[in-house]
């Protein structure tokens, strides 16, 4: 049952967004770094994005599904780290009630994106380990696309629902969020009416979007142990594993702290820590992927050394 507000009360028109701290001298330090950060994120994903377009030696399923995993990661940090940085800086706040409404949609959307799309990378580790001579007949261009697509299609729809529901609560102050953005728990706090019916959705939602794709994960990766355990070869098991290790990597540092966020109790939700754990899955996650992907890989190493070569000739 929605409640209205009382007459004399009006509808939020903008939200507060509190962010880190009220200091300055504090602030101006934490722009430093959070630019750093971003940066750092943007062209290092860019480079990813940009060397597997040139290189055609990196046009396979597996180089084609880490570079929508880059453009997922620019996206997503970008949703939220340069406001973020306008806030350190400026004396107001506010973000309007449709502004908060678009960055949760496209925070979450990405979000739910990039939890299903790490599904399809691990069954893209699981063919090419198990079936290895059906690797590009398997994962197909066709299938490779349709997949993509399925992930960004199914992520924007949930996101649609959990919005949705969200912005549409009553809202007749207070309006400071206590977050650096407009996150689903931190807005609907502020809700002048009971929320227990969308905090059941929202668990749903995290169920099937988290829980569902790491139980997949795991079971993909128990079947490709398997099979690296058949390999006799001690070079051949070595190779296999380090082309798993780096997805391993990158899928715990993301749902380690997705998973305590979203599959928790709403009574146990601690703003100043959620805004710290937040950070990890949003923008240092974005931020170590290329350096875990890029380290470990020589056809990455190649390709970069084979552009700066270009690039040198050109000169």
């Amino acid at each position: 049952m929605w409640m209205l507000p009382e007459k004399n009360q009006s509808w939020v028109s903008e939200f507060v967004l509190l962010g880190f701290s009220s200091d300055p001298m504090s602030n101006r330090v934490l722009f430093f770094t959070f630019l750093l950060l971003y940066l750092s994120s943007v062209l290092g994903n860019g480079l990813i994005i940009t060397l597997i377009c040139l290189d055609t030696h990196l046009h396979t399923p597996m180089y084609f599904f880490l570079c929508v995993l880059s453009v997922l990661d620019v996206s997503y940090v970008t949703t939220t780290m340069p406001q973020m940085l306008v806030h350190l800086l400026a004396h107001s706040r506010t973000i309007s009630f449709a502004g908060c409404w678009l960055q949760m949609y496209m925070f979450c959307a990405l979000g739910l994106t990039e939890c299903i799309f790490f599904v399809v990378m691990a069954y893209d580790r699981y063919v090419a380990i198990c079936y290895p001579l059906c690797y590009t007949i398997i994962l197909n261009w066709r299938l490779c696309t349709q997949l993509a697509a399925g992930t960004w299609t199914c992520g924007f729809l949930f996101s649609l629902i959990h919005t949705f529901l969200t912005m549409r609560l009553p809202y007749c102050g207070p309006n400071v969020i206590n977050h650096y953005f407009c996150e689903g728990p931190s807005v609907r706090k502020l809700a002048c009416t009971n929320t227990h019916l969308i905090e059941m959705v929202d668990l749903i939602i995290s169920v099937f979007i988290v829980v569902t794709p790491l139980s997949l994960i795991l079971a993909s990766y128990i079947r490709i142990a398997l099979a690296i355990l058949k390999i006799k070869a001690t070079q051949g098991r070595c190779k296999a594993f380090s082309t798993c290790a780096s997805h391993l990597t990158v899928v715990t540092l993301f749902y380690a702290p997705v998973t305590y966020i979203y599959t928790r109790p709403s009574s146990s939700y601690s703003p100043e820590q959620d805004k710290q754990i937040s950070l990890l899955y949003n923008v240092f996650t974005a931020l170590l992927n290329p350096v875990v992907y890029s380290l470990r890989n020589k056809d990455i190493k190649g390709a970069f050394l084979k552009v700066m070569g270009r690039g040198r000739v050109a000169w």
